[in-house]
C-alpha cells in the first residue's frame, strides 16, 4: 500500500458551458497547445489543430485510442461539444439495436444504453489524462425546471444541455468527473425605467463565468477561485503554473550540463575524424546496400496501396475505413470469414441495417480482424 501527501501537479479536468455563442471554443483554444475534436464543427473559425469530424461513435473512440498513445505534442484535448458527442451515442445506440428513435426503447432502455456509451468516452479521456494531458469538455446550456426535495415550488436553472434522467444522468455524470465546471454567461442587470419603479429593462451583456455552485446553475472548481470571474482564460491562467514549473528545471539543467561536455574536448577529436578515412568507407557501403537490399525483397517498385471505397457507402463507414486505410476487399473478406456474406458478395449489396449496426456500430471489433488479415503476407 502506497501512501502519499501533499499537492500532486496534475493535470486538469475541465467542463466548460453556456449559452451558444458565448465564446466557449474561443476560451478552450486558450489552454496550452490545444488539439480540437470538433464534432459540431464549429472551429472553422477559429486558428487552432483539429482532427477531422468524427461522423460516428466508433470514429471518435478510434480517434481517443490513438491520442492515448500517442497526443503528438499537444497538452491538451477539447471535446468540442458534449451534447454533440451524445448525440453520435444516441445515433449508434439505435442502429445497434435497428430503433428510429431513443424513445423506441421504452421504460428509460435507451438512456441507459446512452449512458454506458458515455461513461466509456470518459474512461478513455481518464486514460488520455493519465498520459499527462489537459481534458476541456464544452458544452451547451439550457434552463430546466428543479424542485427541491425539501421545500415547496419549482424554480429554472442553467445545466448542461445533456441527458438528464434519473438513473442515467449523464449531465451528472461529467460534472463528477471534472475537476473544473464553469459555467460562461451573459450579465445582465434590470432597471427601472419610470419613476414608480414598475416598469424595467434589462441592460448590461458583460460576459461572465460562474465557478461555485448556485441555485441557479452548476459550477465547481478545486482550485480556490473566485465565485465571479470575467470571462477570461486569464483569471484561470495560474492553474497551469504547476505543470510549467514542473518541466522547467528539467529543461534547464539540461542546457547547462550539455554544453559544459560538449565544449571541452570532443570539438577537436570529432571533427577531424569524418574528414579523414569515413567518407570513403561508408558511402561504397552505402551504395552496396542500397543496391542489394531491392534484389532481396523485390518490392522496390511497390506504390501506395490505393484504397476502393465505394461512394454509395454510408459516410460514417466510408470515414471509418479511409482514417483506418480499410479497403472494400478487407470487408469483404472478414465478412465472407464469419458467413456473414461470401466473399464476391459487394459492399454496396450489403442490408443498411447490418452496415450500419455490424461493421459502423462493431467496428472496434471489426477493425482487429481486418487487421489480422492485413498481416498475413501474400504468396
Amino acid at each position: 500500500m502506497n501512501i502519499t501527501t501533499g499537492v500532486q501537479a496534475k493535470p486538469v479536468k475541465a467542463v466548460i458551458y453556456g449559452p451558444e455563442g458565448i465564446g466557449k471554443s474561443t476560451f478552450a483554444a486558450q489552454f496550452p497547445q490545444p488539439l480540437f475534436i470538433d464534432t459540431e464543427g464549429s472551429t472553422t473559425r477559429l486558428n487552432v489543430a483539429r482532427t477531422d469530424t468524427p461522423t460516428s461513435l466508433a470514429m471518435l473512440s478510434s480517434m481517443l485510442d490513438e491520442l492515448r498513445q500517442n497526443m503528438c505534442g499537444y497538452k491538451t484535448l477539447v471535446i468540442d461539444t458534449a451534447d454533440w458527442a451524445e448525440r453520435l451515442c444516441i445515433k449508434a445506440v439505435c442502429e445497434k439495436n435497428q430503433k428510429s428513435g431513443i424513445e423506441e426503447f421504452g421504460y428509460g432502455k435507451g438512456f441507459t444504453y446512452v449512458y454506458e456509451e458515455m461513461g466509456r468516452i470518459l474512461n478513455q479521456l481518464t486514460d488520455i489524462w493519465e498520459h499527462g494531458a489537459n481534458i476541456v469538455i464544452t458544452a451547451h446550456a439550457a434552463i430546466r425546471k428543479f424542485e427541491q426535495p425539501d421545500e415547496m415550488g419549482a424554480y429554472d436553472r442553467w445545466e448542461l444541455k445533456l441527458i438528464n434522467a434519473p438513473k442515467c444522468n449523464v449531465c451528472a455524470m461529467i460534472k463528477e468527473w471534472s475537476d473544473l465546471v464553469l459555467f460562461a454567461n451573459y450579465k445582465t442587470y434590470s432597471v427601472a425605467v419610470d419613476k414608480d419603479g414598475k416598469k424595467h429593462k434589462a441592460q448590461g451583456g458583460e460576459r461572465v463565468m460562474y465557478t461555485t455552485h448556485n441555485p441557479c446553475w452548476d459550477a465547481k472548481n478545486r482550485f480556490d477561485l473566485a465565485p465571479e470571474l470575467p470571462f477570461e482564460f486569464v483569471q484561470i491562467a495560474h492553474i497551469f503554473a504547476p505543470q510549467q514549473a514542473v518541466q522547467m528545471p528539467v529543461q534547464q539543467n539540461v542546457q547547462q550540463t550539455a554544453p559544459q561536455t560538449a565544449v571541452q574536448t570532443p570539438p577537436q577529436s570529432v571533427q577531424p575524424a569524418p574528414q579523414q578515412t569515413p567518407p570513403q568507407n561508408v558511402q561504397p557501403e552505402q551504395q552496396n546496400v542500397q543496391q542489394t537490399m531491392p534484389d532481396t525483397d523485390g518490392f522496390e517498385d511497390m506504390t501506395p496501396r490505393q484504397l476502393n471505397i465505394p461512394d454509395s457507402l454510408p459516410k460514417e463507414l466510408k470515414d471509418l475505413m479511409q482514417a483506418n486505410g480499410v479497403d472494400e476487399s478487407d470487408i469483404r473478406l472478414v465478412c465472407s470469414q464469419r458467413g456473414y456474406f461470401t466473399y464476391d458478395t459487394p459492399m454496396t449489396a450489403y442490408p443498411p441495417d447490418f452496415v450500419m449496426g455490424c461493421l459502423v456500430g462493431a467496428w472496434a471489433q471489426m477493425l482487429p480482424l481486418i487487421r489480422e488479415n492485413q498481416a498475413v503476407p501474400f504468396v
